[in-house]
């Protein structure tokens, strides 16, 4: 059986490693296997999106649908076919 495909949103912030795609599709079945294929295909998002630890950065929030993964299941949150991954980088204000 293959794995479902979900819409990732890149953020304004990331798309310079992206190609400036907005909108990639990539498969998994949870919302870090679908953030590890993300990474496959634009390797230099892997340093923008994790810590050394393999966590998701501390000023990066990633959401499913309308979701916020932190309060689901975290990276282990389960994807369904046509799902949305939205990558929101915080913005630091002064």
């Amino acid at each position: 059986m293959s794995q479902p495909v979900a819409r990732i949103r890149i953020p304004s912030a990331l798309r310079r490693w992206t190609s400036q795609q907005s909108i990639i599709e990539c498969q998994g079945d949870t919302v870090e296997s679908v953030l590890q294929n993300l990474c496959q295909r634009f390797p230099e998002l892997q340093e923008q999106l994790f810590d050394a630890q393999g966590g998701v950065r501390k000023f990066i929030n990633i959401y499913l649908n309308e979701d916020d993964i932190r309060f689901l299941k975290g990276l282990a949150t389960e994807v369904q076919a046509r799902d949305e991954v939205s990558i929101m980088a915080a913005i630091a204000g002064g």
